[in-house]
């Protein structure tokens, strides 16, 4: 592994924000809910918590509201756990793959087979290798799926891989910074480069009182007010953003700078790709 001393913390974000569009793009497209719903599931929130949940089993309401967050409780209870009654997790697992492989196939068109596919894949794979489960739920239950055989699954598993890795460790620094889940949803917005509040209340499942109280206990701290962050609230997101990528700097460190800048370019040419076909036009996070 590559010492701290010697490598370059940007790279940590930007390795994130270059592969980051290759998985999450699955949520904004019809073939999630196509793929899904196929298995019994109902389309939109159902499959969207019942196919990120299906790792870890068939988990209650409980597991799902604390690895993602930053969503209602009222909301996963609402999906989870009668979501496991139309179809098995095993079913969710297979049907979110063939969904990623469909959605990838059709956004990319002919760099979907392609060399850089394939070279990105096994870059992913090599980076996530040495990560450990320790504290990672999410991504723990996904490293524990099989690898795909074929480039292109594999190079969205290994995307989901390094995304949930990262995630779970957002969650820790949020968790630090005693941050609620709605209170990280509201402060994120508040930067300006998340949701508006509307999308975020109708996409997480946040009633307007709930969102209210939670802002006041923000201003109660002196982390927002009527213009937005505070000054104190502009530091504590931007310490949030360091101490994440500080957290998700382990399979960048061990890919070393030269692999992880030949990630930055394959992900952000094939996430470039992504975006100019209309990935991410409709789904889940756009309605």
């Amino acid at each position: 592994m590559v010492s701290a001393d010697h490598f370059d913390p940007a790279l940590v974000g930007r390795a994130h924000r270059a592969i980051d569009p290759l998985h999450s793009h699955l949520y904004f497209a019809p073939e999630q809910d196509e793929k899904l719903s196929a298995v019994g599931l109902k389309p939109g929130r159902m499959s969207y918590f019942a196919g990120r949940a299906a790792p870890m089993g068939a988990v209650g309401a409980g597991a799902v509201t604390a690895t993602f967050y930053n969503f209602s409780p009222s909301l996963v209870a609402h999906m989870i756990p009668r979501a496991w009654t139309l179809a098995s997790p095993e079913q969710a697992l297979a049907a979110r793959l063939d969904a990623a492989r469909a959605s990838l196939t059709r956004l990319l068109g002919e760099a979907a087979g392609s060399a850089e596919v394939a070279e990105l894949a096994g870059l992913l794979r090599e980076a996530s290798a040495g990560l450990t489960p320790e504290g990672r739920p999410l991504f723990a239950a996904h490293a524990d799926l099989p690898w795909p055989e074929e480039p292109l699954p594999a190079m969205w598993h290994g995307a989901t891989l390094l995304r949930e890795h990262r995630g779970d460790g957002h969650v820790a620094v949020l968790l630090h910074a005693g941050l609620t889940g709605l209170e990280a949803l509201i402060t994120h917005c508040a930067t300006g480069r998340g949701f508006t509040d509307a999308a975020a209340k109708a996409t997480r499942g946040w009633r307007d009182e709930e969102w209210d109280g939670a802002c006041a206990a923000l201003a109660q701290r002196g982390l927002i007010d009527d213009a937005g962050l505070t000054a104190e609230g502009e530091e504590l997101r931007a310490r949030i953003e360091v101490q994440t990528d500080a957290l998700a700097a382990d399979p960048w460190l061990s890919l070393g700078p030269e692999k992880t800048a030949r990630v930055v370019e394959l992900g952000k040419g094939l996430s470039r790709r992504l975006v100019a076909a209309g990935a991410f036009g409709q789904g889940i996070f756009g309605r």
